[in-house]
């Protein structure tokens, strides 16, 4: 099977590992408040239920479409292999963000759902304030230094539970809570819950994600090199195992 043919059902592991994602981290917070009046034993529970469901999902899903779930991870993947005719070009990342967004918004509406709340209804849930946008740059910086870093020293293979620790320990030790994720962050301004986002704080958290992106690329960069852009011989076509293999366990 050929690259372009693969794509649809690439775009299709993105989208339902994204939703899969977000009904995790708000099915959670829902059930969380339902269960405890404790502010603490809350973020416990849905930090822990997080990290596990994300762990799980980039087992699954990264050998059909890498388990990027991230458009930050999308767009720095693309920025690195932009030279490499085995890459991930522009017009697939754009498949992926669009996947990804679409994904989101359905996990948060399938989350409601589940509840018995109504779906589709805007968090009031302000996170506009500026030490929370610099928590969630350093949210994503780490996210991006820890998924290239892991690449980049032939360590992929150890992503599904390096990158679920992490998220657990960021929602601890950021003010933001670690969103870390636009796609996610877009979903969670549809539940007024614990998890919540309002949509009016969107534009600043999106930004200080991309933002942390690219501290996080630029971090790589310097700490273990850029990546290598091999040129292939004329003609060749990778596999889509040689894709699966390449892009494997991406958050």
């Amino acid at each position: 099977m050929d690259i372009e043919k693969a794509l649809p059902r690439r775009a299709a592991a993105e989208l339902v590992g994204t939703a899969a994602l977000v009904t995790v981290v708000i099915g959670s917070g829902i059930q969380a408040t339902g269960l405890s009046q404790d502010a603490g034993v809350r973020l416990l529970a849905n930090a822990l239920a997080s990290a596990i469901g994300l762990g799980l999902l980039i087992l699954l899903f990264s050998p059909v479409s890498g388990a990027h779930l991230n458009p930050v991870v999308t767009l720095f993947t693309w920025w690195s292999r932009r030279r490499d005719r085995s890459g991930f070009n522009g017009r697939e990342a754009g498949v992926y963000i669009t996947a990804q967004l679409t994904g989101a918004v359905a996990g948060a509406l399938l989350a409601e759902a589940m509840f018995g709340r109504p779906p589709g209804v805007w968090s009031t849930q302000v996170r506009s304030a500026g030490h929370l946008l610099l928590g969630e740059t350093v949210a994503t910086a780490g996210l991006v230094l820890l998924v290239y870093g892991l690449d980049r020293t032939g360590r992929a293979r150890l992503a599904p539970v390096a990158v679920a620790s992490y998220i657990a320990a960021a929602i601890w030790f950021t003010s933001s809570g670690s969103f870390a994720n636009p796609a996610a962050t877009v979903g969670r301004s549809l539940t007024d819950s614990l998890t919540g986002i309002a949509p009016a704080s969107l534009p600043g958290f999106i930004g200080a994600q991309l933002l942390g992106g690219l501290l996080g690329a630029v971090l790589a960069t310097v700490l273990y090199g850029p990546s290598p852009a091999p040129p292939l011989p004329s003609g060749l076509v990778l596999s889509d195992g040689s894709r699966g293999r390449i892009f494997s366990r991406r958050v």
